[in-house]
């Protein structure tokens, strides 16, 4: 499961590249979710691009508004369906009529309401159909009836489409090498969302990697929603694929999300040690930290197989920083069970993790097979608690960084202040220093001098 992001869209946080463009109808695109979002939204820009609609980043002045959502949470499906009103209502004040079209995970999965009894949206298209866009796009057009297409495939990938970077800072770039998943996880709808896992190619990767670079970017992250299981037709495996990646360019970094524990192999951490370029840093999701809770969310390891895989990427990476995903109030979590996963926490001590209630998804294994029976209030506390407890990891973390220099990308302002810019470490750390004549996408010396929980605070070393 890929993290998701905390804001709809990246449109008022950073500058559009490519995000403008002139056609008979103007195409709106907003995101909401996870990375793997984020690139199928380039996707359709790309595919609707070609086919002559314009695009636009201001949704007063677009014809068509494309939703493209996500099913993992229902607080997103909340936020869509609140989103949909707005443009529903002023579908009806607009006198030369509006298109409302619903893409992606929650797309397929509800497809029904949204048409049938809410009569919310005008197209609904699956993860699978984007190239179809444009043919729903005129029907809808032509006839005034909704159009669907939430197909499945088992062989898509897009690899032939070039991705418009619509909402890039130019200098950070994700790159799609595979879609769906078949771990199929209790508490997970993306396997019927997304279908099974399906790898592209390696050599339309290393092009589009290739283009990224000669167009002035300075990193790419690998995506898949599982993505360290990707294999190809020819036989080259995620391990592989890293390292011929990592030899386009020494100035080009290479990060990949979201891996899984069972596919993190010594191989995979060998590349890690071996090329510069690829990221010292793991996003590796454990979901929790009490071995039975595992196996009710059907993850396929145990808390002590995940500690040694911890231990043993420490061992071959050193200074390698882990980010992860945590789910509290899963079907039947006991106290104690909670107290497993903080103890888990304070033992591996994330850089980073990406917490979450759980709340039950439609035709997942837990919602035919468990009831989710943990009340809200009690969710609530243990995922406040766990909150709190990587807050203060993150910031003795950092605190440690206190007097370092890093090497850090520039990728643009500081949200808070343009006269200062932000970037990443090598170990995926945000920090926030002074301009110093820098530009988006150099490389600069940084020396930490302060911190929170979530960023590093520093100055260019001279």
């Amino acid at each position: 499961m890929l993290h998701q992001l905390t804001v709809m869209d990246t449109v008022d946080r950073r500058r559009t590249v490519e995000s403008e463009s002139s056609g008979e109808r103007s195409v709106y695109l907003e995101t909401y979710g996870c990375q793997m979002n984020v690139s199928d939204t380039e996707i359709i820009a790309s595919v609707l691009r070609a086919d002559g609609f314009g695009l636009t980043r201001d949704h007063t002045a677009a014809d068509i508004v494309l939703l493209n959502t996500c099913a993992i949470r229902e607080n997103a499906e909340q936020r869509v369906r609140r989103r949909l009103a707005y443009f529903r209502a002023r579908k009806r004040k607009r006198s030369s009529g509006l298109t409302i079209g619903v893409l992606g995970c929650m797309a397929e999965r509800l497809r029904h309401k949204l048409l049938e009894e809410e009569h919310l949206v005008d197209i609904v298209a699956g993860p699978d159909a984007y190239r179809d866009l444009p043919n729903l796009l005129r029907a809808t057009n032509e006839t005034g009836q909704a159009a669907v297409n939430v197909h499945l495939s088992r062989s898509e990938t897009y690899a032939d489409i070039a991705p418009v970077r619509y909402n890039s800072n130019g200098v950070t770039a994700f790159v799609s090498v595979m879609r769906g998943c078949d771990n199929m996880c209790a508490f997970c709808v993306v396997p019927f969302t997304r279908g099974r896992e399906r790898s592209r190619a390696s050599d339309t990767i290393l092009e589009e990697c290739a283009r990224l670079v000669e167009n002035g970017y300075r990193e790419v992250t690998v995506l898949g929603q599982n993505v360290n299981s990707y294999r190809d037709e020819s036989g080259v495996a995620f391990p592989e694929l890293l390292y011929r990646i990592s030899l386009i360019s020494p100035t080009l970094r290479i990060r990949y999300s979201t891996s899984h524990p069972k596919d993190c192999s010594d191989e995979l951490l060998s590349v890690h040690r071996e090329r510069p370029n690829v990221c010292n840093y793991i996003h590796l999701p454990v979901q929790h930290g009490n071995t039975e809770v595992l196996r009710r969310m059907r993850r396929s390891y145990t808390r002590e197989d995940y500690v040694t895989l911890v231990e043993r990427a420490r061992t071959i990476c050193p200074g390698i920083s882990l980010s992860t995903d945590i789910i509290t109030g899963f079907c039947g979590e006991t106290e104690e069970e909670h107290r497993d996963t903080l103890s888990l926490m304070a033992h591996v001590r994330y850089d980073h993790a990406y917490m979450f209630m759980y709340s039950e998804r439609p035709e997942t294994y837990a919602a035919r097979k468990y009831v989710d029976d943990v009340p809200e209030e009690v969710k609530k506390r243990r995922l406040t608690e766990i909150i709190r407890l990587q807050n203060r990891i993150s910031y003795e973390n950092n605190r440690t960084e206190i007097g370092r220099v890093h090497t850090v990308l520039t990728e643009g302002p500081s949200r808070r202040s343009q006269e200062r810019l932000c970037g990443r470490t090598d170990s995926n750390k945000m920090v926030v220093f002074d301009r110093a004549q820098l530009k988006n996408g150099s490389y600069a010396r940084v020396r930490i001098t302060d911190c929170t929980s979530a960023t590093l605070l520093g100055e260019v070393c001279t």
